[in-house]
């Protein structure tokens, strides 16, 4: 990438912030000048491990500041849009942590405003940048699972409770753009069903299905009342099916030659079906960390001016499905048609 240099600051040492700030120091290209949290033992933590660092408690403060490029905001969704909003005015590049923003007009003003000055927005969409996600789009791509039947995804554990969005908005955003960016045909409708047992108005438990064009369905189950951790997603197709489970330490990945031909007689109605059963093998997948890939990405978006495959219209669509996942469960599970 040359000499260039993108001064970078990022908002919100919280949870997600310590790993998003380590990256972007070991992120060729990137120099982080400064980090900003409204909690001051926060940022002691911060200073601790990087003493070096400019901080601030207020955001206004980093964004107003003539040495920074781009910012990295890792701070509740609630806060997403104004904060990208007074960075882009600004003139800095954005990373926004997942879901993009609240809702989907707030995710197109942002949109409408980088291209206006001519930034780059990324949205934090992690998972895309796996080995496992990207050798998935590879197998998709290649035609390998052949034409797909099914997709579906549990991603389940105890807490972490949100006190802000409820277990779609937590959870989903992961599986969502997971899809999203895997498969080429896009969802056209969306049924939703939660409960909250706490009486506090956030659902913490949900299914949600959606629905394509072509014969295909999705299903998903986030849950953060389950007593185990269950991060897997099954993909079924003509040719072959696909499981991926993210806690499996070495065989992320299995392809399984496994499914059923379908045959009929000519003359009559009468369908023959033969079930398939083949052999199972696990491709290899790249292991380096996600997250230190994407910081690297979003880097080289900005100096190659790249429009990143994570970019804002990328988070715009993940804020539909939610819209219209919220939609239905708070209509008992009606069915939402959505345009994506």
């Amino acid at each position: 990438m040359g000499d260039t240099i993108i001064n970078v600051g990022v908002i919100g040492y919280g949870y997600w912030g310590p790993n998003v700030l380590r990256n972007f120091v070991g992120t060729e290209g990137a120099h982080v000048v400064g980090v900003c949290d409204i909690d001051k033992d926060n940022i002691k933590r911060a200073l601790r491990i990087y003493p070096f660092l400019t901080h601030f408690t207020d955001y206004r403060d980093i964004i107003a500041s003539k040495t920074i490029d781009a910012v990295a905001i890792v701070t509740p969704v609630s806060t997403h849009y104004k904060i990208a909003k007074a960075a882009l005015e600004n003139g800095k590049h954005v990373f926004v942590e997942k879901p993009f923003t609240a809702n989907s007009k707030e995710a197109e003003a942002l949109i409408a405003l980088a291209e206006k000055k001519k930034l780059k927005i990324m949205v934090d969409h992690t998972f895309l940048f796996t080995g496992a996600v990207r050798k998935i789009k590879e197998l998709i791509d290649e035609n390998a699972l052949g034409n797909l039947y099914y997709y579906d995804s549990t991603r389940v554990n105890m807490g972490l409770f949100q006190h802000d969005v409820n277990v779609i908005w937590d959870l989903a955003p992961h599986d969502f753009s997971i899809m999203d960016y895997v498969m080429q045909d896009k969802p056209i409708a969306v049924v939703a069903h939660g409960i909250d047992h706490f009486n506090n108005k956030l659902e913490n438990v949900a299914y949600i299905t959606m629905y394509f064009q072509k014969k295909m369905i999705a299903h998903f189950n986030v849950n953060w009342l389950s007593p185990v951790k269950i991060r897997m997603t099954c993909v079924g197709g003509s040719k072959k099916m696909l499981v991926w489970n993210d806690l499996e330490a070495d065989e992320k990945i299995r392809v399984y030659d496994k499914g059923v031909n379908v045959h009929s007689k000519v003359g009559t109605y009468k369908m023959l079906f033969e079930y398939r059963s083949g052999d199972m093998w696990g491709p290899k997948i790249d292991y380096t960390e996600a997250l230190k890939l994407e910081t690297k990405y979003f880097i080289k978006c900005i100096i190659t001016d790249r429009t990143p495959i994570n970019d804002g219209y990328a988070g715009l669509r993940v804020v539909k499905m939610l819209e219209a996942a919220k939609k239905s469960l708070m209509n008992r599970g009606k069915p939402i048609r959505i345009q994506l």
